[in-house]
């Protein structure tokens, strides 16, 4: 059977007997991963790429490059295939060749012992006088339940970049080779840009955008390939991302599903699972989605834990199995875990607020005062035996006097923090430094744009040393890792999403646009400019694409598009000497609060506004 000038064939060797019907191979063809479970609606789709380069590395031996890691597998065959002409006699009609797939390269070939669970994997094939489709064998940890499954008819997909063809007669050319990646089906690539004045910050954006694309292949969002599971705080870091690129909630609808269904151990976890219901309300502003799963979400806030003050106590057996605060281990800053830990409070904390508005949304006034109380009196609680007047800081946990920068970060970035503290203890994460892991970074980093730290925020984005994107986008990383570097996990793989943060915080932060009110009828746009001199780009909503540029000079301009039914309250970085702002050319009402001059009224449409 010829399918667009491919022929088929079975594998030989590793890849077993593979048989692809003709509707698997149409390019960018959208096929519904049914495997992933029942709450499935989500639709990934094979798309077909031709390799950047191809090197002949030994004698018969050649490399061919992608460019990016993706997930999918090879078709391979003569020039035929499009539309060249073949010699009856050839050689290849009866070669059997080696391939090699890679995410890693060692001496400028395939690294086929990589580190930890970087991915390398090897099919033989016997090349016909058509294409074939090329595969690696399974991966019994990630191709069964209860990993996220894709359709069997695609063939086995893996992680690669770099292809290696061992024993190929002739020349290998770039009309014989295709890869059959697997993206996200709605997903386009330039409906969100981000540009700024700092090269390398750029290039940390582009990691972490492509980063969300690659991951979508499983139709729900995983952890990487060496489980293929969902886990919730993965999730919801990855859904902050994937909204910076795609407004379309139904793969972060479909992971939230699939986590109920399948819920994972760690404590902080399951408050995720509000944060993440939470972020599709305000993002879409559906309250019959969420309705069906309010009830549900009330077993997320670890209530079965709370004391009589409202606090969340642990045992010994969960301290040792299901407090995380972060992963892995020798992440949290030699945090001193107790029977009541900050962290866990944190979350429980930051949920009962979400909890509160959820509740209000879907018009269960009562439940949502209650919720609100609840948190108040914990509230109160957690003031008063976790936080040190003396240093200004928050304790690991009742019980100790340590301060971990975890104890801090997580407060603040859930604004738990009163305000006349916030600002010193902002300060004092900055001094800190990337002191915890990928995912604590993007709390982190939250808490440090929202309170005045912006350039320091910026600046371990992009600092020098192993612990920061820029010594991933320095080793040719093109998905995000899991762990900062090897050494600090010598088991991570190199396609995990929970590392890439930058996708959402630059757009949410530095372009400066986030929801106010669920489904987006208003916008805030407030750039936090940190050390950068300009920046454009856009983003996407449920409602249109909303672009911002802006400069800073003697003077800060910005441009706004608006798509319509949306309006934006705005908040300029306020320049030396400022004493006013001009939307249009015409001075318009805004008044001045600390570092931040704020409209009085909101903007719409395509406007131009400048501060003198």
């Amino acid at each position: 059977m010829r399918v667009r000038g491919w022929f088929l064939v079975g594998l030989v060797g590793f890849g077993g007997l593979v048989g692809v019907a003709k509707s698997q191979l149409t390019t960018r063809q959208a096929v519904g991963n049914q495997s992933a479970g029942p709450e499935q609606a989500a639709t990934t789709h094979i798309v077909e790429q031709a390799p950047t380069g191809i090197r002949k590395v030994a004698p018969g031996v050649f490399l061919v490059d992608f460019g990016r890691v993706a997930f999918g597998n090879l078709l391979l065959g003569p020039p035929e295939s499009f539309g060249g002409g073949i010699d009856s006699d050839a050689a290849w009609k009866t070669t059997v060749v080696t391939v090699r797939f890679g995410e890693a390269l060692k001496d400028g070939r395939v690294d086929t012992h990589p580190p930890g669970s970087v991915r390398f994997a090897e099919a033989k094939v016997s090349v016909p006088e058509g294409m074939s489709l090329v595969a690696p064998a399974a991966n019994v940890r990630n191709t069964k339940a209860p990993a996220a499954l894709t359709p069997k008819e695609w063939g086995v997909v893996t992680p690669f970049r770099w292809v290696e063809v061992d024993g190929w007669p002739g020349d290998l050319t770039v009309d014989q080779v295709r890869r059959r990646a697997v993206f996200d089906s709605t997903w386009v690539d330039d409906a969100a840009e981000f540009h700024s004045s700092d090269a390398m910050l750029d290039k940390v954006w582009d990691l972490g955008h492509y980063s969300i694309k690659a991951t979508t292949f499983a139709g729900v969002f995983v952890d990487g390939d060496r489980e293929r599971l969902a886990y919730e705080a993965d999730a919801y870091l990855t859904q902050l991302s994937y909204y910076a690129g795609d407004a379309d909630p139904r793969m972060a609808r479909a992971t939230f599903d699939r986590l109920m269904q399948h819920p994972t151990w760690p404590t902080e976890w399951a408050p995720h699972m509000v944060f993440m219901a939470y972020a599709d309300w305000m993002e879409t502003g559906d309250t019959t989605w969420l309705a069906a799963r309010y009830e549900a979400l009330k077993g997320k806030l670890l209530d079965e834990r709370v004391g009589p003050d409202g606090l969340v106590t642990s045992s010994p057996a969960q301290i040792k199995q299901g407090d995380i605060v972060d992963w892995p281990g020798h992440e949290r800053d030699g945090y001193v875990f107790t029977g009541v830990n900050t962290v866990v409070n944190a979350f429980h904390l930051r949920a009962l607020v979400e909890m509160s508005a959820l509740a209000q949304a879907l018009g269960k006034t009562e439940e949502a005062a209650e919720f609100a109380a609840r948190e108040k009196a914990a509230q109160a609680a957690f003031q008063a035996k976790l936080f040190d007047p003396v240093r200004g800081l928050y304790r690991d946990g009742v019980g100790t006097d340590h301060a971990s920068l975890h104890a801090n970060l997580f407060p603040l970035a859930f604004g738990l923090v009163p305000l006349d503290r916030r600002a010193k203890l902002a300060e004092w994460l900055a001094g800190r430094g990337m002191a915890g892991s990928v995912y604590a970074a993007q709390y982190l980093l939250e808490g440090l744009f929202e309170n005045g730290q912006d350039a320091a925020a910026l600046a371990l984005m992009t600092a020098p040393g192993d612990r920061s994107w820029r010594h991933m986008v320095d080793s040719g990383a093109t998905i995000t890792w899991e762990a900062w570097d090897q050494k600090y996990k010598p088991n991570q793989d190199w396609n995990h999403a929970w590392g890439a943060a930058p996708a959402n915080l630059l757009p949410r932060f530095v372009l400066g646009v986030q929801a106010m009110t669920p489904g987006w009828g208003r916008a805030s746009i407030q750039p936090h400019a940190g050390d950068l001199t300009s920046v454009e780009g856009r983003m996407p909503t449920p409602r249109g694409e909303v672009s911002v540029s802006w400069k800073r000079e003697k003077t800060f301009t910005m441009t706004i598009a608006l798509p319509a039914g949306m309006r934006a309250n705005v908040m300029l970085p306020a320049v030396e000497g400022a004493r006013g702002v001009w939307v249009g050319g015409a001075k318009v009402a805004a008044h001045r609060e600390g570092s931040w001059w704020t409209l009085d009224r909101d903007l719409a449409g395509t406007v131009k506004i400048e501060e003198r």
